[in-house]
């Protein structure tokens, strides 16, 4: 993990390769970082790079994003892009479905302080004996049913 509390693309050779289209936010759990996404925006100053309009600048470590963000005019803090390849929706306030199918989401990269998903952190925050607050299970600070 370089010198940042948040982790490497997983695979920097691929990264400016991913779709600039995404999801934005949501599905709770993370499997991994796919790049991190600086948007820049001409009409607030930033290098006009794309005849007018906005655009994103990729990069394999989330300190390179910072520093690009913080030393450009006109650009966003960074975001991630990760990979899902499962995840929980909710379509509505506190009701949960989970979603067995791959997707690509753009995060506020504060989301990657939750823990990576593993193959009890779905099935854990469905448990019937979940803690209330099952959202604490996503976030590190319950244990999943059963004492994992």
């Amino acid at each position: 993990m370089g010198n940042s509390e948040y982790p490497d693309a997983i695979d920097a050779s691929l990264v400016g390769t991913y779709p600039a289209l995404a999801k934005a936010g949501g599905g709770y759990v993370w499997d991994a970082v796919l790049e991190y996404r600086v948007w820049c925006h001409p009409e607030r100053g930033a290098p006009d790079e794309e005849d007018g309009n906005d655009y994103y600048c990729p990069f394999a470590t989330y300190a390179e994003a910072l520093t690009f963000s913080e030393q450009t005019v006109g650009a966003e803090p960074p975001l991630a892009l990760i990979q899902q390849l499962e995840h929980i929706n909710e379509p509505e306030p506190g009701v949960y479905v989970h979603l067995k199918e791959p997707r690509i989401t753009e995060w506020p990269v504060e989301f990657l302080r939750r823990p990576k998903r593993t193959k009890d952190t779905i099935p854990a925050f469905f448990a019937p004996d979940a803690p209330a607050n099952r959202l604490d299970i996503l976030r590190g600070i319950a244990a999943s049913p059963g004492g994992d």
